[in-house]
């Protein structure tokens, strides 16, 4: 079934169902759209896709008539008979009726996944740091988030809206900005545009979560100098710092990703 404006209008009206803001619900209704995430998918036919926020199933059925084994979760129990009629037929496809970002990563099979997803806009930026952290069985991700989500993943050091998800972003894969969608293609239309991107997992440095644990505590208090926002948390702090060739009047934006690992890195050694 492809299903445009119209068709997820109608099918929304014969079910009885109005989306609902408190679930982020924007459905995509572009089928030239969905195509083209299917094919930044790049998966092998029977390869497994993992997408949260089924929707109306448009993107979950293109995904399953690809040929891919696919597992969609959706949180919205309204949706199941909805759900049921779209995908009929399609046996590769199954839907959990689930909280995505409670039960993943750890609701998954083992083996390689790709995330394919509309992202709600309420789940979008934990759940990626959520499975880029604790998610290694999922290798690629190509998702369309808020472009306010697809900016912070992208920032880097000495931007206003570089922060954690910046560095998480940055220290578990390459992110690259795929195209812009505008609120036309979903119903409701949001008032915000949205951004399709792409990221590919590289392995993360051994000392990541360390890394991150520091780049929270400064930046939970970013407009102190890294001297003290990091006193109580990095014994030996302006030794620490010394030894990593940084300033202990920097603050947390003006350090890349790869400084706060060179700091976990200083901070091991030094306690050895």
């Amino acid at each position: 079934m492809t299903q445009g404006k119209r068709a997820v209008r109608e099918l929304l009206e014969r079910h009885e169902l109005v989306p609902r803001r408190a679930f982020g619900q924007h459905f995509l209704a572009d089928p030239n759209l969905v195509q083209k995430m299917v094919h930044l998918a790049d998966v092998d036919p029977g390869g497994h896709v993992v997408e949260v926020g089924a929707g109306t199933g448009t993107l979950t059925g293109a995904l399953g008539r690809a040929g891919f084994r696919v597992v969609a979760y959706e949180v919205d129990e309204r949706l199941r008979p909805l759900l049921g009629e779209v995908l009929e037929g399609l046996s590769n496809v199954e839907v959990r009726f689930a909280d995505a970002l409670a039960v993943l990563p750890d609701d998954l099979d083992e083996g390689s996944w790709t995330m394919v997803a509309n992202l709600p806009y309420n789940v979008g930026t934990p759940l990626i740091l959520k499975m880029l952290r604790e998610g290694p069985d999922v290798r690629r991700f190509v998702v369309m988030v808020q472009k306010e989500v697809a900016d912070r993943l992208m920032a880097g050091p000495g931007s206003r809206i570089y922060g954690i998800p910046s560095v998480v972003t940055a220290l578990y894969a390459d992110v690259k900005r795929e195209f812009t969608v505008g609120p036309q293609v979903f119903v409701p239309p949001p008032e915000v545009d949205s951004v399709v991107i792409t990221l590919q997992r590289r392995p993360a440095p051994s000392l990541a979560p360390r890394a991150i644990e520091l780049a929270s505590a400064a930046f939970n208090q970013r407009r102190k100098m890294l001297r003290r926002s990091l006193a109580g948390v990095i014994p030996l702090v302006s030794d620490v710092l010394t030894a990593a060739g940084i300033s202990a009047e920097v603050r947390a934006e003006q350090l890349s990703p790869s400084d706060y690992v060179t700091l976990a890195e200083k901070e091991a050694q030094l306690g050895k």
